[in-house]
């Protein structure tokens, strides 16, 4: 589990800043730039100019470029949109765990957006056993590889960073690329009649046609448009952190290992792929109960390590000197196991994807989903340029089953990783020692990834078929 879990970078792949990349991008005769301002067509009046193809529905802003942002942009420019990606972070966010993608329409979107070879060029090669051992090191069961590491695992920064290359390369037909807004975020929507007015707390603002929230289960623009974020997000009962360690944790991550107490896990392990960085000795994965909610500034570090380490007072095994490990961190992933539910994924111009939409934090194959919902809502929007409302309940019509599916595989990860009792870790491990019921919860898995389809590119057919869609 904690292999490839937690923030990095991958050796091999240039890590490079959006600005420094944006440099080398040419749209038409005039640079691409990651920062606010004109863009080739620009009209006065502040609204973004339309483009190609003839329909009236061609600038679209995108919140979030992490995933399902940046893979959106790459298809939007390829029906001929106009598509401006804001992301609050500074640079292309360098922390994150490992993600998977799983079952054929994965692979085959990820195909199709001609970058499945790359991806597979910087995989970590596939998740790694971990033995769950009690408080002396002794081990008690055996967590397979293919629990986490699915058909191909990479990670997240790294994808990241494929992606937002990949959706700057210009379109064959002369589409211009993306544009992106780095160290920005969304201050208000307002509905027009023919768009939405945005402002920023940093670019001058703007009338776009549509509006895309593809910013994650803390969704800025799912805030803005559709409603305060309680009444989406719903918590779990479990808080999930990971963070590499210093070279002062020596052979604490030697082998991968989960010590499991009622209530709280801890994992360590190395990513063999990052074995070559400098001063990499491993990586921390935590998973612990919390029936409250936490009430910590989720930006604030010091609140984050704080509430880890209260979590884990008293703990035995190693905890204690793992825990400590946490003061040399400085890039930390800590949130609540969650998931998001909303009504109806559109409202007039705007629009949710991905975990904005349908995040589950753990085990619902998000980065998989995002990136198929990109691929479909791109398609349905080409195919209604000028119907927006037909194109979004298409897509979620399409869609929707199958990521509720997803979410709903997603709901027992934290229960599973960091069970209430002993009785209930005694179960587990268990189960995983018996042959024929890890088999069937392998299997599990393999029936949600394969429970969506697509069909041949043409344009004539559906993008893609779930269970009880047409």
């Amino acid at each position: 589990m904690p292999h490839g879990r937690t923030p990095g970078q991958t050796p091999g792949l240039t890590h490079e800043t959006p600005r420094t990349q944006a440099k080398k991008v040419e749209t038409g005769s005039k640079a691409h730039s990651d920062r606010a301002g004109g863009i080739p067509g620009d009209r006065p009046d502040g609204r973004s100019a339309g483009g190609g193809g003839g329909g009236r529905n061609r600038t679209v802003l995108i919140s979030g470029a992490s995933v399902a942002g940046p893979a959106l942009a790459y298809w939007l420019c390829r029906h001929g949109y106009r598509p401006t990606v804001v992301e609050v972070a500074p640079a292309l966010r360098g922390g994150g765990f490992a993600v998977d993608f799983r079952g054929a329409a994965h692979l085959t979107v990820l195909e199709r957006m001609g970058i499945l070879d790359e991806i597979r060029r910087h995989s970590t090669g596939g998740g790694t056993a971990m033995s769950f051992i009690d408080d002396r090191g002794r081990q008690l069961a055996v967590l397979p590889p293919e629990f986490a590491g699915g058909d191909l695992e990479i990670l997240r920064s790294d994808l990241s960073r494929i992606l937002y290359r990949h959706s700057l390369t210009p379109a064959a037909d002369g589409h211009p690329a993306p544009e992106y807004l780095f160290d920005d975020t969304l201050t208000s929507l307002t509905p027009t009649p023919d768009g939405v007015h945005a402002t920023f707390a940093r670019t001058p603002s703007r009338t776009f046609d549509l509006v895309i929230g593809a910013d994650g289960l803390h969704s800025t623009v799912r805030r803005l448009a559709f409603g305060p974020e309680s009444e989406f997000v719903s918590h779990l009962g479990y808080y999930v952190a990971a963070w590499d360690l210093p070279e002062s944790a020596g052979d604490l991550a030697a082998e991968p290992v989960g010590y499991s107490e009622p209530g709280r896990t801890a994992t360590v392990g190395r990513t063999p792929r990052r074995s070559a960085e400098p001063g990499y000795t491993g990586e921390a994965f935590c998973v612990f109960a919390s029936a409250e909610e936490l009430t910590h500034d989720r930006r604030a570090l010091p609140a984050q390590k704080e509430a880890i380490a209260r979590a884990y007072e008293g703990a035995g095994w190693r905890t204690p000197e793992l825990i400590d490990t946490l003061r040399a961190a400085d890039e930390l992933y800590f949130d609540s196991i969650s998931r998001v539910d909303v009504p109806c994924w559109s409202t007039g111009r705007t629009a949710l994807l991905g975990d904005a939409a349908h995040g589950a934090t753990l085990g619902g194959m998000g980065t998989g989903s995002a990136i198929i919902g990109a691929y479909v809502l791109a398609a349905e929007l080409a195919a209604s340029p000028d119907d927006h409302s037909a194109a979004f309940t298409r897509y979620e019509r399409r869609l929707r089953p199958y990521v509720t599916q997803c979410q709903e595989g997603g709901r027992g990860t934290g229960a599973f990783l960091a069970p209430a009792t002993q009785e209930a870790i005694d179960a587990r491990n268990a189960a995983l020692n018996d042959p024929a019921t890890r088999a069937a919860m392998l299997q599990q898995g393999h029936d949600l990834s394969t429970a969506i389809t697509l069909d041949a590119q043409t344009p004539d057919t559906p993008p893609l078929h779930a269970p009880g869609t047409a």
